[in-house]
């Protein structure tokens, strides 16, 4: 880990540039450029909440405002933005990168960080587009967005242990860059984000709670939707959950680096 550290440092220009870079291209050659990252997520908000508005509206308790739907289902898509996006990046990074790996010589940890670097960067942009669509709205957020700091890293550490897990094992198996688009869809639908979950009945509600995913999401709805602070241990347990696989994945991918490399 301390070696991983040392390297990410020596290496920081290297992925700030990076990031940098990779910002800067979506803005090449496009009209629109990098507000192509925004309008993906929110235009699938827009899709659903003008599908499920209607038959959900009475059904969000807690909510006075009549867009209450859309901003629910926007908080949950902000979360749910980045963990997808550092999944399923970190799932092809290596593939992806493989002749650079092979060619030269640089601490491969780079890469995830790379990811997350960028991942980050978009939501911060989806983020803040969200609050000018909330102020439009007339529902402005309240001091408990301090919390979003601490929310973003427990689902970065997720989302990274879950990723990169995935990731190694996908050089070796490519079986696995098939599967966990399929993984995740499921879990997108398992997760409230475009249903509140009392309208799940009480005997599968319990099914709930096997998602990693819920608290974190349930503390973005907590926070921008309902205007209180998240659950604590909730909270707290995933946080270690995510940092117990955030270990297991750093340690898999220090074993497997130069293997990988072969492989590659």
């Amino acid at each position: 880990m301390r070696g991983m550290l040392i390297g990410l440092w020596r290496y920081r220009g290297f992925i700030i540039t990076s990031i940098r870079n990779e910002f800067v291209s979506r803005f090449s050659r496009s009209l629109w450029g990098g507000m192509w990252m925004i309008l993906q997520p929110l235009s699938q908000v827009l899709i659903y909440a003008l599908v499920l508005s209607a038959v959900l509206r009475a059904k969000l308790p807690g909510i006075e405002s009549q867009y209450g739907y859309a901003i629910y289902l926007t908080a949950g898509m902000l979360g749910w933005s980045l963990f997808n996006e550092i999944v399923n990046r970190c799932l092809t990074v290596f593939i992806e990168q493989g002749n650079l790996m092979k060619k030269v010589k640089f601490p491969k940890v780079t890469l995830p960080a790379i990811v997350i670097g960028s991942a980050l960067l978009n939501n911060i942009m989806l983020f803040v587009s969200i609050l000018v669509i909330f102020a439009f709205l007339g529902h402005l957020p309240t001091f408990h967005i301090l919390w979003l700091p601490l929310l973003t890293l427990s689902l970065i550490m997720l989302s990274i242990g879950i990723g990169l897990i995935a990731g190694v094992i996908n050089v070796f198996v490519r079986d696995v860059g098939q599967v966990v688009p399929i993984l995740l869809n499921i879990m997108f639908w398992m997760t409230p984000i475009v249903y509140p979950p009392s309208i799940i009945p009480d005997s599968y509600r319990y099914f709930l709670n096997f998602n990693p995913l819920l608290p974190i999401i349930r503390g973005y709805q907590d926070i921008l939707v309902f205007e209180h602070n998240p659950e604590y241990f909730p909270l707290v347990l995933i946080t270690g959950i995510a940092l117990g696989l955030m270990g297991i994945a750093l340690y898999l991918f220090r074993q497997a680096t130069e293997e990988m490399v072969d492989v590659l």
